[in-house]
């Protein structure tokens, strides 16, 4: 069976937006995208790190799907990483009320052994020197590299930031990071310099628009699910990428075409992400509802 592996965080977050709020719910990139991976048939593997205050009932979460926690690791030192934000009446713009970085600060990965062949790295939005340790970590085969980053590594951490660019097969960033990384207010001239980075494909994220690929030769744009009332967007974006890493784990090829149907796939599960709050939409998607979404995406994307 092919396997996905995520890294990314496993963390506490308290969120508030024109539509309630939600406090100490379980947060971080790692669960979004686990659990949006597993819309596919495929393993999937989180690697981790968690404080003394982290819930066994979160953890059942994974285990009841069967997620591999083996390498999550325990620290029993001190607390989770816990993020606090609050979104403004436009649902785009959000502030940061506090963040308490805690025992990932300690992150030192580990690959599970029974996923040194993983079909799928995910490299989840972490400090660029814990995602070179995860590259550069003995593989069995080759994989493909999907990384997601922001704007804080690109001010803190560009050189790093660079080297895991370098060796990444694709990566997946927004709108406005597409322009500071590569420091060009064009977009077809920011695009070229990030391919010249590395890797081989761009996801430029477009929020409620969508997303566009690109690649040194070709441009796939793909519209969103219009969801008709988005009460929390804080997980889309890893949705999107687990989403995203399980379709194309299960490709023979990876390719444009592939990916622009990964894409395509991909922005439907994340849009049951945004209808609730943290990874509530995400427990129990309906397959049924999904290829309704697919399909209603496919064919305004003709």
């Amino acid at each position: 069976m092919s396997k996905v592996i995520i890294v990314g965080t496993l963390a506490f977050d308290s969120i508030e937006t024109p539509h309630g709020n939600a406090i100490n719910i379980l947060g971080g990139s790692a669960p979004y995208a686990s659990l949006a991976a597993l819309t596919v048939d495929i393993k999937c593997a989180i690697i981790s790190i968690i404080g003394n205050d982290f819930t066994e009932n979160y953890l059942d979460i994974f285990r009841s799907r069967s997620i591999d926690i083996s390498e999550v690791q325990i620290d029993n030192s001190g607390k989770s990483f816990f993020w606090s934000g609050k979104y403004r009446k436009d649902m785009k713009t959000r502030d940061t009320l506090e963040t308490q970085v805690n025992v990932l600060s300690k992150f030192n990965p580990n690959i599970p052994k029974d996923f040194d062949d993983a079909n799928i790295l995910v490299l989840g939005n972490l400090d660029p020197k814990v995602q070179l340790d995860v590259i550069n970590k003995k593989f069995k085969k080759t994989r493909f590299i999907v990384l997601d980053t922001m704007n804080f590594w690109m001010n803190h951490s560009i050189k790093d930031l660079k080297k895991v660019i370098s060796k990444a097969d694709l990566i997946c960033i927004n709108d406005e990071e597409v322009m500071q990384l590569s420091h060009s207010n064009d977009l077809q001239q920011a695009v070229e310099k990030i391919l010249k980075m590395g890797p081989k494909y761009l996801i430029m994220k477009n929020g409620e628009k969508g997303a566009i690929l690109f690649s040194n030769n070709n441009k796939f744009k793909c519209s969103s699910y219009p969801v008709k009332k988005v009460i929390d967007p804080t997980g889309a974006g890893d949705s999107f990428a687990g989403a995203l890493a399980g379709y194309l784990a299960k490709e023979k090829n990876i390719n444009f075409p592939s990916i622009s149907s990964a894409i395509i796939y991909a922005n439907g599960v994340a849009s049951f992400c945004v209808e609730k709050f943290g990874v509530e939409n995400m427990l129990e998607i309906n397959k049924k509802e999904l290829e309704e979404r697919i399909n209603f995406i496919k064919n305004h994307n003709i």
